[in-house]
């Protein structure tokens, strides 16, 4: 048997609600499928599980606020002989969910004489509110939503302030820029969206993510986490995509192996992504699986990004706005092109400015050869 417990979403998250289960006892489950539903500070996430097994018992009912780590549910693993169901009724104990026990216990409800419903008999608050209706108390109100907007946008600043933080406080910062030429990928860009759907247009930040990517291969130390006083390189290249929300802040879900993918399928799935952040649809995958971010204000129209590493990475790439700024070429003639100024903000405890500025000059040639990425 094995504890499914619900999982960090990123260094801003402390506690999740749950707000619905996708399975029941008995069921049969499968590496990657999605079991339950939770709510964050910041979204509604999809939490997948990542271990083949069939659901025993389901120890948290929707509706319960609980913090990282606790035990959602238990599971037998594939050929495992589950134990009795339940156990003796001199020893067993009344299962209660938190959020029943506070309700009855406000009712003045004798909980030993409470009948449930949910996984292993466990009360839940319908079958409190059940009760407390059959023994003439007044009728619970409707039950009110869990979140107001305010209240998530309070919860989204509050979680982002933590983590940023920690960011400033734990992880010793430098920072490194770099003006890149684009003309190259403008025009390659337009000449190769001249002959799409207005649906299937490619974007610049998408030629951004893919060399960052690239770069990324070549220049690995920038790929991971610091866990345990240690750098942990990742074994994949997702890259973190900061997103704005509606109601305000930021959330950098990951986009998956962006290295190998060609450009038009990483282009619909960067806008499906948008798309499904900005819903509060997510999955627990893409909240936990980024080792770098990268953020892109150039639609802003800032000149660069400063950016603060999103624990526990330990790099972030910023891109500024693509625009017509002075330049001056090989033969030493001055003109005007269109730039972008890249930003890396890097760990010291990983790595140091030469290679972040080998990382630079890496991403820069990248985006000189656009039809090759």
């Amino acid at each position: 048997m094995f504890e499914f417990k619900l999982p960090s979403l990123g260094a801003d998250m402390d506690e999740g609600t749950l707000l619905q289960w996708k399975v029941k006892p008995g069921e049969a489950v499968h590496k990657g499928q999605v079991v339950a539903i939770v709510d964050t500070s910041k979204a509604a996430i999809d939490i997948e599980i990542w271990q083949d097994g069939t659901v025993r018992e389901l120890l948290v009912e929707p509706g319960d606020k609980v913090p990282v780590d606790t035990v959602l549910a238990r599971l037998t693993a594939p050929g495992e002989t589950a134990p009795p169901a339940t156990p003796p009724a001199a020893t067993r104990r009344q299962r209660i969910s938190p959020a029943a026990r506070q309700k009855a216990q406000a009712l003045k409800l004798d909980i030993s004489t409470l009948s449930g419903s949910g996984a292993d008999g466990a009360v839940t608050l319908a079958d409190v509110e059940r009760a407390a209706t059959s023994a003439g108390a007044p009728k619970p109100a409707a039950p009110q939503p869990t979140t107001r907007p305010a209240d998530r946008q309070l919860e989204t600043r509050r979680a982002i302030a933590a983590a940023m933080s920690r960011s400033n406080r734990e992880i010793p910062h430098y920072y490194l820029l770099e003006t890149i030429p684009m003309a190259r990928s403008q025009q390659w860009l337009e000449r190769e969206n001249a002959g799409r759907p207005i649906t299937g247009r490619l974007l610049m930040a998408v030629l951004q993510l893919k060399a960052v990517a690239l770069a990324l291969k070549k220049y690995p130390e920038f790929n991971g986490v610091y866990q345990d006083d240690q750098f942990k390189p990742a074994v994949a290249i997702h890259l973190g995509v900061a997103i704005s929300l509606r109601q305000g802040g930021l959330i950098a879900p990951a986009l998956h192996n962006v290295d190998s993918k060609p450009l038009a399928p990483l282009m619909q799935e960067l806008a499906d992504l948008v798309k499904r952040c900005r819903a509060g649809s997510l999955r627990s995958s893409e909240m936990s699986d980024a080792c770098i971010t990268v953020t892109n204000l150039g639609d802003q129209g800032v000149q660069a990004v400063m950016g603060v590493i999103y624990p526990p990475q330990v790099a972030l790439v910023g891109f500024g706005s693509v625009a017509r700024r002075p330049w001056v070429d090989a033969e030493g003639r001055l003109g005007a092109l269109p730039t972008v100024i890249a930003s890396l903000a890097a760990d010291h405890r990983v790595s140091d400015g030469h290679r972040g500025a080998l990382f630079l000059a890496e991403l820069r040639d990248l985006l000189q050869q656009p039809e090759a990425l």
